[in-house]
């Protein structure tokens, strides 16, 4: 009984918008020493009805307004991850982050129409002038809708609801497709892939885009329910899987990667995914400049080649992750941040994809990656304050040890100064220090910035593909994850969270 009274105090004070209040309740929790599975289920199910919108875009007054997506539940995906790569006093400050943030999540719609306070409202500077409402659930949850006939028809049946926006009907498919077990590895791996497609045809001077959100909303459901168990993860599918139907949607940049495919590639889908030949330096290089240099109809003709030569997507993938953490590293002022963040999140996610699941359809979205990346650095190119930019060792770095000069890089990430961050990173690589403790810094300050969750996944994205990339290039990731730390956009006080954790554990 006192668990249960201790999750519905945590549940008040979420509901409530109480920050401070819900910070104080997960203390307890983990004081109790309850299971980190139970506590993120629970504060899963807690927002889950309240993180979704009607529709990803307003048009109001002629002017079309992107309406955001949901950070709670990407943030609780990366929780768990997280602590095991920080170091192990800080272990449950992702899980903490998370529970800070989420009272600033609910109901995005109505934040955004100056209804209620939050994240969003801090963001757009919307002025609310009333007591917080309670938040609206704009799709109820639903019961199973289960189908007869062969998988890849049932399949197919739920991927057409998605793309006609037939929002509460394809979650009631999709909650039919998870009962029948046997299969539930494909049907994951099609919301997955779902995700995977739904990418904006353009960037410059837009402002209503998916930025691959979708595809970071499918994998926190898959991992998410894998961690807490199909069987008690309702949800987890709530809290995911209606937004994949929810528009709008945008499938071109796909279909150029399916016609690529079909037209220049004969449709050999199956035997260009058997190969694994690395890309030589030389290669990768021609590539990484291709794709943040030139246009798309290069960047196609590029991988084109690449594949016709032999070479393995999977090893093409780790290229294009150098390319996007190139265009990072060319991100200057702090607000320029989401197409350069996003592009690499995109990547990241299809790595995972690849390494997880054998979809068929997996050689066309390496096409959608490069040209996100693609349109992402013509973007930046032609937005101001960005650009390349020298690196240099900070006076005395050069003379450092390899525990003074970590101890001095944190501190810059803390105090928000990306140049000197990058090249402090850059002097402890050239120096030939172990990467390992290089890697605990980097995710304990990208776990220390607090106010919006979905940033420290980002600087977790760059350091997992770290560790698994084959790419000749692959430290330029390091320097990104530095970059992003210290350089993207905070939101009120970034170390709040992080020092209220620090007091009420005895940091």
């Amino acid at each position: 009984m006192a668990i249960t009274s201790d999750y519905a105090r945590l549940e008040e004070r979420i509901l409530a918008r109480d920050q401070v209040g819900a910070s104080a309740a997960l203390y307890e929790l983990i004081k109790q020493k309850r299971p980190v599975t139970e506590i993120v289920s629970q504060t899963v199910r807690i927002h889950a009805p309240y993180t979704h919108v009607p529709y990803h875009q307003r048009l109001d007054d002629g002017v079309v307004k992107f309406v955001n997506n949901d950070h709670c539940l990407l943030g609780e995906r990366v929780a768990l991850p997280l602590m095991s790569m920080v170091r192990p006093e800080l272990s449950l400050l992702p899980l903490a982050q998370v529970v800070w943030y989420i009272p600033t999540g609910l109901d995005p719609w109505n934040q955004l129409l100056g209804k209620a306070p939050g994240h969003y409202t801090r963001l757009y500077e919307i002025k609310v002038d009333q007591a917080p409402p309670k938040p609206e659930a704009h799709w109820p949850d639903q019961e199973p809708l289960r189908l007869d006939g062969p998988l890849a028809e049932r399949l197919n049946h739920w991927l057409t609801l998605v793309q006609r926006g037939e929002v509460l009907t394809a979650y009631r498919v999709f909650l039919g497709l998870m009962e029948d077990a046997p299969n539930r590895r494909q049907v994951l791996a099609h919301l997955a892939f779902a995700g995977l497609i739904d990418v904006q045809d353009r960037m410059l001077h837009n402002r209503s885009y998916t930025t691959g959100h979708k595809s970071f909303r499918a994998r926190a459901t898959i991992e998410l329910g894998e961690a807490l168990g199909w069987n008690t993860a309702h949800h987890v599918l709530y809290a995911g899987v209606p937004d994949m139907a929810v528009g709008p949607r945008w499938y071109s940049t796909y279909e150029m990667g399916c016609n690529v495919v079909q037209n220049l590639l004969d449709g050999r889908d199956a035997d260009l995914l058997r190969q694994e030949a690395p890309l030589t330096p030389a290669e990768e290089a021609m590539l990484v400049e291709t794709i943040t240099r030139q246009r798309e109809w290069s960047v196609i003709e590029a991988m084109v080649a690449l594949l016709k030569a032999g070479r393995g997507p999977r090893r093409i993938l780790d290229a294009i992750q150098v390319a996007s953490a190139q265009v990072i590293l060319e991100t200057g002022a702090p607000n320029n941040f989401s197409m350069s963040q996003h592009g690499y999140e995109y990547c990241n996610t299809l790595g995972w994809f690849y390494d997880t699941f054998e979809h068929p359809h997996r050689l066309k979205l390496l096409f959608v990656a490069a040209s996100f990346i693609n349109r992402a650095a013509e973007h930046q190119a032609n937005t101001p304050d960005n650009g390349r930019r020298a690196i240099t060792p900070p006076p005395g770095a050069e003379s450092l040890g390899a525990r003074p000069l970590l101890e001095r890089l944190e501190a810059t990430l803390l105090a928000l100064r990306p140049d000197e961050a990058v090249a402090l990173t850059a002097t402890y690589l050239k120096a030939g220090f172990d990467r390992a403790p290089l890697v605990e810094t980097l995710a304990s300050a990208a776990a220390k910035v607090g106010n919006d969750p979905h940033n420290q996944e980002l600087g977790l994205c760059l350091l997992e593909d770290y560790l698994r990339s084959t790419a000749a290039d692959r430290e330029r990731l390091l320097l990104a994850s530095a970059q992003h730390t210290a350089g993207h956009r905070k939101y009120g006080d970034h170390l709040e969270s992080y020092r209220r954790f620090a007091e009420a554990f005895g940091l």
